[in-house]
Parts: structure tokens; sequence; C-alpha cells
């Protein structure tokens, strides 16, 4: 729905292939997406399907999609099901483990998985292995005390449906043959303990964006090189968007019925500028993250796991060392961290002064209250901050017992904001997601990180649930056929687990030697940039 259009086609290779639209004073739409990350790109897919005759249009200012946070390189590419991940699985006071959370997102997981195989099936998305690809997901503890801990985990896990066929592992020689990386060199009289589970994932939420992209651009358009810069609400519930042209700056104005805005670190601001009484409150914490890529071939080879650690004592859960196999562009990479770092911007191409111009009268009390909470995360951001490269070597080293820095480069990942949520008169930081939606559904957005892509489809489902209630109840029937296991929980359902899993695993091309992937320096540069 357009008016005073001119217009030229523009794509690449690596793309969506859909019309830039350059010159043009008004768009009328049903549904406007701010941003070209996995989020947007997996609303975009949901509601074409769900609702083929409402046009979309899709606004990013940048000149690439998941060029941020959904970048390959720019995340660890973790399909995060907690079948790794030891924050999700913390000790209780009394020294037993928590697993309610890593069912939880386990089960988002699944979700998201079945959502792929269907659009595999139905040719929304092409080559699964372009963007998922099978790395046995590990966790890895040394100490008596990590021995025990990691002990009582399996004990845990193992039984609950989601987590059948995870291995717990003590033996040195089955930890050598499993992980000669991480073995040579190590001195074993510190005993080790591995949980292992031989089907987890790798995946170039990346790639995964544009194929996604792809689809949505078949009946709407895509913007590129265009930012938000504002939000107003109309009396007819409709929303003004005033869009500026990154080359030109011309200015451009958008009519749209519902905006969601997956921008990343940038949505707190025009969630901010919306004026929705749902956003005030909210802040921001940014932290950035570096990590080392492996340069070295031969490494690369020796490894092919995504082996997750403990958080230091003190350390905030997004600490996590992690040593991660990664495939983009059908090439096996290697990189460990992260390594905090720390700036006011809220995006990797962002401003310094999106922290400060973040601060309103709303959330001023509740984020200066997190300084004195949150003392252990200051404590730990200034001594990744003083850290040298030999310190961050000598991190690696725990992993790699015969590291040597020359065989690895520091890249700068993804800026993440964390969300500061208000509680009374303080307020509180926290390390997952959040959808903050107007009570009348014509505007959302997320806000927050880990886990971030991997669970976008429940994410956007709960978007949808929000902000489309008299819709949503009449998707049920079409919402079954995209995730088979709508509505139910999987892990209290075996047989159905099962079934679905065999069909996600076929559709998905996972029943195959991840071996097979060649590891290569060749092109480190990342995918978005290619």
């Amino acid at each position: 729905m357009r008016e005073n259009v001119e217009h030229e086609g523009r794509g690449s290779s690596d793309q969506p292939e859909v019309e830039l639209y350059v010159s043009q004073s008004v768009i009328k739409t049903d549904v406007a997406l701010v941003g070209a990350g996995i989020m947007s790109a997996t609303l975009g897919a949901l509601l074409r399907q769900l609702q083929p005759d409402w046009s979309i249009s899709l606004f990013e200012r940048l000149d690439a999609a998941a060029a941020e946070s959904s970048d390959p390189w720019n995340n660890a590419g973790t399909g995060h099901s907690a079948l790794c991940e030891l924050n999700y699985t913390p000790k209780t006071a009394d020294g037993d483990v928590n697993i309610d959370k890593a069912i939880t997102i386990n089960e988002q997981f699944q979700v998201s998985r079945q959502f792929w195989a269907h659009s595999v099936d139905k040719g929304i998305l092409d080559d699964p292995s372009e963007f998922i690809n099978p790395i046995p997901h590990v966790s890895f503890t040394h100490g008596d005390a990590g021995v025990d801990y990691l002990r009582k985990r399996y004990d845990k896990l193992s039984r609950e449906t989601l987590f059948e066929g995870m291995e717990y592992i003590t033996d040195p020689g089955e930890f050598s043959e499993r992980l000669p990386l991480m073995s040579a060199g190590r001195d074993f009289s510190d005993p080790v303990a591995l949980n292992w589970y031989t089907q987890g994932t790798d995946v170039d939420f990346g790639a995964l964006t544009q194929q996604l992209l792809n689809f949505v651009g078949q009946g709407g358009d895509i913007w590129f090189g265009h930012s938000v810069t504002n939000l107003s609400k109309q009396s007819d519930g409709s929303w003004i968007v005033k869009i500026r042209n990154q080359r030109t700056a011309e200015k451009l104005t958008v009519h749209a019925k519902f905006v969601f805005v997956g921008a990343g670190g940038g949505a707190l601001h025009l969630l901010q500028k919306s004026g929705i009484k749902e956003a005030k409150g909210f802040g921001g914490f940014p932290v950035s993250g570096e990590f080392f890529r492996c340069t070295n071939p031969d490494l690369i080879g020796e490894h092919q796991a995504k082996v997750y650690g403990q958080a230091a004592v003190g350390a905030p859960p997004m600490s996590v060392p992690h040593l991660d196999t990664r495939v983009i562009n059908h090439e096996s990479g290697l990189l460990f961290g992260p390594y905090a770092g720390w700036s006011p911007k809220f995006l990797k191409s962002g401003k310094v002064t999106d922290l400060p111009f973040s601060v309103k009268p709303g959330n001023l009390l509740p984020m200066l209250s997190i300084a004195p909470q949150e003392f252990g995360l200051l404590k730990y951001l200034i001594s990744e901050l003083a850290a040298s490269r030999a310190d961050r070597v000598t991190t690696l080293s725990e992993f790699v017992p015969r590291a040597l820095g020359s065989d690895w480069e520091l890249i700068t990942a993804g800026q993440r904001v964390q969300v500061i949520r208000k509680t009374g008169v303080g307020g509180s930081l926290e390390f997952g997601t959040a959808v903050v939606a107007a009570a009348d559904g014509t505007i959302a957005g997320l806000l927050g990180a880990s886990p971030g892509a991997s669970t976008a489809v429940p994410a956007m489902l709960q978007v949808l649930e929000k902000c489309f209630p008299q819709e949503y109840a009449g998707w049920s029937s079409k919402l079954t056929e995209l995730i088979p296991s709508f509505g139910r929980k999987l892990n209290d359902e075996p047989d159905l687990f099962r079934e679905l899993w065999d069909w996600t695993n076929r559709s998905l091309d996972l029943v195959r030697d991840h071996s097979a992937v060649q590891p290569t320096t060749a092109d480190l540069a990342p995918a978005s940039a290619v």
C-alpha cells in the first residue's frame, strides 16, 4: 500500500531478493517491522503464513540483513537448549541442582526446531546445512566439587524426556578421545567430568535470517539503509513511523496498524519514543563481548563440539566460558570466550550517547539502584577490562592447556543490552529476554539477550498472543501445522517428543557426520559481509 512511489530493484547473492524503494513520501502498511534481525524475520515469516492478506514493511538502518546481533560472528551460534549451558542448571543452597529453567529453555528450542523443519519441508527455507549443523553439546567441569555438581546435574536431567541420550563421562581416556584439543597437556590428577549430548546444534542465525527474509520479502517491502527516528500513536490506534534514508537523508512517513520493534539494543530507545506506559521504568545496561577466534586449521580440526564450563565465582551468567565449533558457509571455525568489554553503545554500530540518552525520569532510580546490587558484575567487568592478552590466554588454557596466543585472534562480538526492570522504587538486572507490548496490542518490542535467537519462535508467538488475542485463537490450527507440538509440553509426552525429534532431524538434515565439515581459515569475515 504505497503512494507517490518511485523505486529501483536492489539485491545481491547474499541478501534477500526484494525491492528497495528509495523515493517515497508515504507508506501505508498493516505491519511495520523495525530491524532486519532474526526476531523481525521470524515474526514476518509467521505472519506471512498466518495472515497472508496483511501487508508487511521492514526497515533496517544498516545496509544488510542480520548485521548486528544475528551476524554469525557476533554470537556463539549455540542452539540454546540447555543441553550444555550450566547457568540454566544452578546449584541450590542445599547442594542440589535446579533443572526447571533447563526444561523450559529446551521446550522453547523444540518449538523453534519444528518451525524451521516445517519451513524446510514447505520450501520457505533452503538447504538446512546453510544455517544449522549437528555439533555435540558438552558441559565441562574439573575438581572434586565440579565433578560432583555435574554428576548431580546428569542424574536429574537424564531422567527427563527432553534430555534422553545425555552421557556422563569421567574417564580420562574417553575425555581424550572425544576432546583431543582439550586433553593435550592436561593434568588428569585434577579430576574432570563431562555431560555429553551428541545431537546438539550449531546455528548460523545470519544465514537463517536472510533465508526467512527472502520469504517475507515476497509479499512485502524491505528497506535497508533506512532508520526509524520517531513513533507516534494516532487517535484511531494506528502508528505514524518516521523514517530517514541513511544515504540521502530523505524523510519518509509510514502509517502502520501494528509495529514490532526488533532492533536489538536499539529497541529501548524506540519504545521510549513511542510513549507507551508499558515501556516506562525499563532501563538497559550495555555489555560488549570479545572472543578468541582460532587461526590454526590443525587446531580447528581437533575440536568438534560446543563445550561450556562454569562461570568464575561472583561472575554473572553471561560470562560462562565456552569453546565452540562454528559452521559458517560450510566451513568449520573455533571460538573461545566470552571476554567481557564495556561500551556505552547499545549496538555495535551505535553511538556513545546511547546509554546516557536512555536515562529518563521513569527509569533513573531503577538504574541507579543496580550498582550496589550488582557489585559482583561491576567487579567482574573491571577485572575483564584490565586483563591483558596474556591473561586472556591463561583463561583459554583452562580449556586448551597448550594454548598459544599466536594461534588465536581477538574479535569483538555483538553488543548486548541487559534489561533493567523497575521493581518498586528500585530495579533489578535481568539476563533474559522481555516482550514489552502496549495494552491495546498495536506495538510491541523485544528487550534483552540470552537465550535470544534460539528461542525466537516462542518469543514471537508470545508477541502474537499479546498483540492479536482475537486472531490468535483463530490461528490455532495453522500454528499447529507450523509447530505440531503447539500448546503442549514435550517433556510430558515422550512418544510425541521422539516422533517430532525424528522428523526435525530428517527435515533439518541433522543425522549426518558433523566431522565432514572441513576446517579452514580461508574465510574469517562475517558472513553478512561476504
